[in-house]
């Protein structure tokens, strides 16, 4: 993806503000920008915690632009590291898979057993690499990144910090595989989490062209 510097850290505001309002963070957009560009922590009151949770997009982000830079595939190694550094500061455990069993609220499937997720993400983990590695058009690709999300998410495999991994990994995938990335936008949650607790792909896969379009125009926008 050829983007410039301005996009990239757009891309990095909008993406730690969206994906840390869908599990109910208040720090507002603005005030994220504030948080990465300035330096600054936010007014208003908000709680170290959210804070965290925000700010820790930052060395996520950078993260998988290092992966991008060295044209390196999924591996449980990189997940495992996506999700320590998302959840920094917040979590005992964080880059381990979870060692009990958790749930999702309003889900009516059971999770992954602590047990049963380490085999899990290993098959999660080569049959993403290997159907991508499959796929010929952007169609297939999205259909693949949008059936792997939500198996992701019903796995589960970390004590908390899933939803915000998951999409950071969709992210690291659909810019290594389309050239842009997907963003799940904060005003998407409620189809958002229809979509992802009835295993609809190809409603996902609308989300997921949604975003897309948009991000195709706003690289246009910032230039090259």
């Amino acid at each position: 993806m050829k983007a410039s510097r301005d996009y990239m850290d757009d891309l990095l505001i909008r993406m730690a503000f969206h994906s840390c309002a869908i599990e109910g963070n208040t720090i507002s957009l603005p005030q994220v920008g504030v948080i990465f560009l300035e330096r600054m922590l936010p007014s208003g009151g908000k709680s170290v915690w959210e804070f965290y949770e925000v700010e820790n997009h930052k060395r996520a982000f950078e993260y998988i632009e290092d992966l991008l830079a060295a044209e390196l595939l999924l591996s449980l190694a990189e997940v495992k590291e996506i999700h320590s550094l998302l959840t920094d500061r917040l979590q005992h455990d964080r880059g381990q898979f979870k060692s009990q069993q958790n749930a999702i609220r309003g889900a009516e499937f059971k999770t992954a057993s602590p047990f049963e997720t380490p085999q899990l993400m290993e098959q999660w983990v080569d049959n993403t690499n290997y159907r991508l590695d499959l796929a010929v058009n952007e169609n297939e690709y999205l259909e693949v990144l949008a059936d792997t999300h939500i198996q992701f998410e019903r796995i589960h495999p970390f004590s908390d910090g899933n939803g915000r991994t998951g999409r950071m990994i969709l992210l690291f995938l659909s810019m290594k595989y389309l050239s842009d990335p997907v963003v799940i936008r904060k005003e998407w949650r409620g189809r958002y989490m229809e979509f992802l607790g009835e295993q609809d792909v190809s409603g996902l896969v609308g989300l997921f062209k949604e975003s897309i379009a948009f991000e195709r125009e706003r690289i246009k926008e910032f230039g090259n």
